[in-house]
């Protein structure tokens, strides 16, 4: 038994660069280090902190494209979206040749529930960029999220290449193969992420699942536990949640239940546990009293 992916933000990390973009121009140095003074504000975030400093970086450089692009991040996350447009726009306008303005005006358009105008902003990114990393991640995740498994491996084929040392790639190619059907070529591709990044929790998760599909539930739950107590909430709700789905396989319903349980208190949201939940009360449902 092996259950589908069925949410893959909850193991691709999504790119979002809210740590604010950084000077690529001669710039005054006041502009440039309010800027990067403002963008670790929003990371942060301090709203309020980043939105004064990213103001006055543009007061002294009013065509400082990072500056306008940090403070619609500002917007963004307050969900001001008609003010966020008005900032990547005016970044786009200032230099539609940098991926930074298409990449934010995508992530706002997910925002608005708009993701086929998304993915266009991504695309118009890796065209200005090929090499621009969090666009590439956020196209194959919408393209996953569609059920266009081949065109997303294909995007998260070419993001290994371009950058082979992020895990993104890597758990996207494993994933949209499993949704393909290719175990074999998803086993493959964990075994050489594995060889160039070593023991990364979030594939040591794969290769987990990939015990249950093999019926090896119990080694998949001792590779899963470490990852429950290793500091990351997504990890380790993740992790809950697949153990859930190996005590399912050893039709240990109690404790399946108190794992998926785990999962959601920490991430309610979590697909995968709530999947487990609906397998465990079809165990646990009385069957019909026969009558002879």
């Amino acid at each position: 038994m092996q259950p589908s992916f069925l949410s893959v933000t909850q193991t691709i990390v999504v790119a979002v660069p809210l740590l604010g973009c950084v000077a690529t121009m001669p710039l005054p140095r006041p502009a440039i280090d309010l800027n990067a003074a403002g963008a670790l504000a929003l990371a942060q975030g301090d709203l309020r902190s980043a939105e004064a400093r990213l103001s006055v970086a543009l007061e002294f450089s009013p065509q400082f494209v990072e500056a306008w692009i940090n403070l619609g991040y500002v917007e963004l996350r307050r969900a001001n979206f008609a003010q966020a447009r008005r900032d990547f726009v005016r970044a786009r306008q200032l230099n539609d040749d940098l991926p930074a303005p298409h990449h934010a005006l995508g992530l706002l358009s997910e925002d608005e529930g708009e993701t086929a105008q998304a993915e266009a902003h991504y695309r118009a990114a890796l065209q200005v960029d090929p090499g621009f990393t969090p666009s590439r991640v956020n196209l194959a995740r919408l393209l996953y999220a569609r059920g266009q498994y081949e065109n997303a491996r294909e995007q998260f084929s070419r993001l290994i290449a371009i950058a082979p040392d992020a895990v993104e790639g890597w758990l996207g190619e494993a994933e949209t193969l499993i949704q393909l059907g290719r175990e074999r070529e998803a086993e493959g591709v964990v075994e050489r992420a594995r060889e160039r990044l070593g023991q990364r929790p979030e594939l040591v998760i794969l290769v987990a699942r990939q015990r249950m599909a093999l019926g090896d539930w119990d080694e998949a739950e001792a590779l899963l536990a470490p990852a429950v107590a290793d500091g990351d909430r997504e990890r380790a709700a993740a992790a809950w949640a697949w153990i859930a789905v190996a005590r399912i396989g050893k039709r240990d319903a109690p404790r399946a239940r108190e794992a998926a349980l785990a999962a959601l208190a920490i991430d309610e949201a979590n697909a995968v546990a709530a999947y487990a939940m609906r397998l465990i009360a079809a165990i646990e449902q009385p069957r019909p009293t026969e009558h002879r």
